[in-house]
């Protein structure tokens, strides 16, 4: 059996985490230092196109994730902005990214008035 080909032309590929959950030391405020809160974390990294025959060739989501880890392993962050940059800027440094949209929300901020309050960021390559 021969598998049908396609002259259709890839024009774009993502790579996305969506949901993680962390919890970390951050905030301003004297009631949120010493303390770790929620925070959700959603990654989206344009990729350059191209073949991918082994995993060491495209963007693995697990690297994303220990990102993320290892910003808030440094320990207490004073603003979410501050730790959305981090990790967009680890996330761009990646070979083949192109665009990293990192957007961070920290529910507990404005509870109970609001579902969450956040960031969002963008960075690109060059």
């Amino acid at each position: 059996m021969t598998v049908p080909t396609s002259e259709a032309r890839i024009a774009a590929t993502t790579v996305f985490v969506r949901g993680l959950t962390l919890d970390a030391e951050i905030g301003l405020y004297a009631h949120e230092k010493g303390r770790k809160q929620p925070l959700i974390v959603d990654v989206e990294l344009a990729v350059e196109v191209g073949e991918w025959p082994e995993i060491t060739h495209t963007v693995n989501y697990e690297r994303i994730v220990k990102h993320a880890q290892a910003i808030i392993a440094v320990g207490h962050i004073g603003l979410v902005e501050t730790f959305a940059m981090r990790l967009a800027q680890a996330c761009i440094a990646e070979p083949r990214v192109t665009r990293a949209r990192v957007r961070v929300e920290k529910p507990l901020a404005l509870a109970p008035h609001a579902a969450a309050a956040g960031v969002e960021i963008v960075a690109v390559k060059g």
